[in-house]
Order: C-alpha cells, then sequence, then structure tokens
C-alpha cells in the first residue's frame, strides 16, 4: 500500500482567472515541482474522472452548475467580482471535484490511508446557489455528500484549516448533523462569517464549529484549538471519514492573510488529524483550498503529506485564552 494518493488532474489548470489574480495556475505548478523533486514522497498519483453534473447539483443548485457551464462555453463573466469563468473554467472545476470524488472511493476501497488532491480551482466559498472568493464549486462539499449517499457512510468529518472561514461548506452542511464542521479562521477579514457562537441550526445545530482567531495567530493558537476544541469533538463524533479543506493562506508569507503559520505547523496540524484517522479507524483525505504565495505553498503542501503518512505522534501544547474562550461555547454541545 502506498504512503497516501495523489490527485492532480491536468484539467485544474485551464481555469484562467485573468491577468494578476492571486488564484492562477502556478501555484499547482508549484506544488508539482517540489513533490517532483522528492519523487512525490512515495505517494501514488492517480487519474480521476471529472465530476458529473448528477455529483455537482448533489451539492449545488442546478440553475447555478448550468450557469458556470454556460459561461464557459459562452461568453466569459464573472459569479461574483473576485471569481470570474473563463473558457476552460466548468472543466477545472468538475476536474477539481472529480478528484476528490475518485480520492474518497479509493479511501473507501482501502487503497490507502490517506489522499490528497492538489487542485484548482478552490472551493469551500461556493454556496448552495452562489459563490465569492474565488471558488466555483466546492469539492469538499461533493467528497462529503458522495460518501454519504454513494457509500451509505453516516458520519462525515470536515476540517477547514484555511485562513477564510469555509463559509460555503458551512452552509451547505448547516443543517444535518451527518456532517460535523469546523473551521479555523482569522476574524474580521473576508467573507466576514464563522462567528464563535454559529453553531449550526436545526438538526445540524453543534455540528459546526467556528473558531476565529485574531490577527497575528501564531501555531501556538491554532494547534491549541485543533487539540483541544477540534480533535476532541472530532472523536467523540467519530467519523467514518475525515477530509481536511486545506488551505495554506495563514502562511505567514502569504499576501491574502495575517496569520504566522509556517511549513510545520501544517505539518503539525496534518498530524493531529492522521492520529484522529487512527483513533476512530477513518481514512483522511486533503483537498486543497487557498495559499498563494507559491512557494510557501508548495513547501507547506510537502511538509502537510509528509506528516499525513509519518507516525510520528503530534506534540501536545497547553490551551491558551482563545481555546479557553472557544471551549466556552462548544463545550456545551462536545466533551472538552
Amino acid at each position: 500500500m502506498p504512503p497516501g494518493l495523489l490527485f492532480c488532474p491536468p484539467a485544474c489548470l485551464q481555469h484562467d482567472a485573468g491577468r494578476g489574480h492571486p488564484e492562477h495556475a502556478d501555484r499547482i505548478r508549484a506544488i508539482e515541482r517540489a513533490l517532483a523533486a522528492r519523487d512525490r514522497l512515495g505517494w501514488e498519483r492517480r487519474e480521476a474522472p471529472p465530476a458529473t453534473r448528477e455529483e455537482l447539483v448533489a451539492v449545488h443548485a442546478e440553475e447555478y452548475v448550468d450557469r458556470i457551464r454556460a459561461m464557459s462555453e459562452g461568453e466569459a463573466g464573472a459569479l461574483a467580482e473576485d471569481t470570474p469563468v473563463g473558457p476552460g473554467s466548468y472543466a477545472a472545476a468538475a476536474a477539481a471535484a472529480g478528484a476528490a470524488r475518485t480520492m474518497v472511493d479509493a479511501l473507501l476501497a482501502g487503497d490507502a490511508a490517506a489522499g490528497f488532491c492538489a487542485t484548482r480551482p478552490p472551493g469551500h466559498h461556493a454556496r448552495l446557489d452562489s459563490t465569492s472568493g474565488f471558488c466555483l464549486v466546492n469539492n469538499v462539499a461533493v467528497a462529503a455528500r458522495h460518501a454519504l449517499d454513494a457509500h451509505g457512510l453516516r458520519r462525515v468529518f470536515i476540517l477547514d484549516w484555511d485562513v477564510h472561514h469555509g463559509d460555503g461548506t458551512h452552509d451547505i452542511f448547516r443543517a444535518t448533523d451527518a456532517v460535523l464542521f469546523a473551521s479555523i479562521h482569522q476574524a474580521g477579514i473576508f467573507p466576514g462569517t464563522g462567528p464563535l457562537h454559529d453553531v449550526g441550526a436545526r438538526a445540524g445545530l453543534g455540528f459546526a464549529i467556528n473558531l476565529p482567531v485574531p490577527q497575528g495567530s501564531d501555531e501556538d493558537t491554532w494547534l491549541s484549538l485543533v487539540e483541544h476544541i477540534v480533535i476532541p469533538a472530532a472523536v467523540e463524533f467519530r467519523p467514518e471519514l475525515v477530509l481536511i479543506s486545506a488551505g495554506y493562506d495563514a502562511h505567514r508569507d502569504d499576501p491574502q492573510g495575517g496569520c504566522l503559520l509556517d511549513a510545520a505547523a501544517f505539518a503539525e496540524m496534518a498530524r493531529h488529524v492522521r492520529a484522529l484517522g487512527e483513533q476512530v479507524g477513518a481514512p483522511v483525505g486533503a483537498v486543497l483550498e487557498g495559499g498563494y504565495a507559491p512557494d510557501a505553498l508548495a513547501e507547506s503542501v510537502c511538509a502537510t503529506l509528509e506528516a499525513m503518512a509519518g507516525d510520528r505522534p503530534p506534540d501536545s501544547i497547553a490551551p491558551d485564552h482563545v481555546t479557553a474562550r472557544a471551549a466556552s461555547h462548544i463545550g456545551h454541545h462536545w466533551e472538552l
């Protein structure tokens, strides 16, 4: 069995957001160069067919999916001010979602314990029928929905460690108890959602864990939240599949965020998630979200893959004041 499965569909390079846009194909090229220099860390690269329309409309409104395709096949336009659509956009989005779906199939078949989709465009801001933040379709939501519908899973856990709140994923699964969604994100920046007190709705009450952190937060705060809030809640949830919305714009070199993580911090978060998967007997798959400093992104992805496939246990850190405040809210729903 390989240490992990890697998905990098060439069609993901076809989306052109325009000159000067931070979400560009060189992000993926930087990752591929870094992995090639390391012999892909032993991970097995696999192909994946694009997601079907039916798989996309399982998490998005039909009109929304058809609009992306029509814009991609006709006159270019934009779904939001920061989210253009051009001739290759639908193919790239379908390829990214298809990679996430195929990764789920392979992980649940026991082909490996870990998977990573180095795909674009990102997806976690894509909601039921609208989007923003460079995203077209919600890749991690497609993966989770596929696990629930096609494989009959009852519990899927998603950790979003992008510096921006995963408002689209939260919106899609807001009212269900089949998905536990946790997001660590910088407070006070785009998209302005994800306050601590927003814990889901109706059947999903308590199944959203939103953990905003102050600007300038470093690994101590992020890792404290992972260890003392996210992991205990996820262990109690007992997921059958663990997914990561793996954004890297909380890196200290990233122009889109204001936090102070480095590649080692992302590796440590990945160790915590890998240990969670081992504890509950669930495979772990990650889907790329943000990360707009190509060198820092590539280094952090490589560090993540090493940690996901390694055997080093995660370190422990004392909870800080941000964690204590979060526990006062989240502790009403989960044993922390």
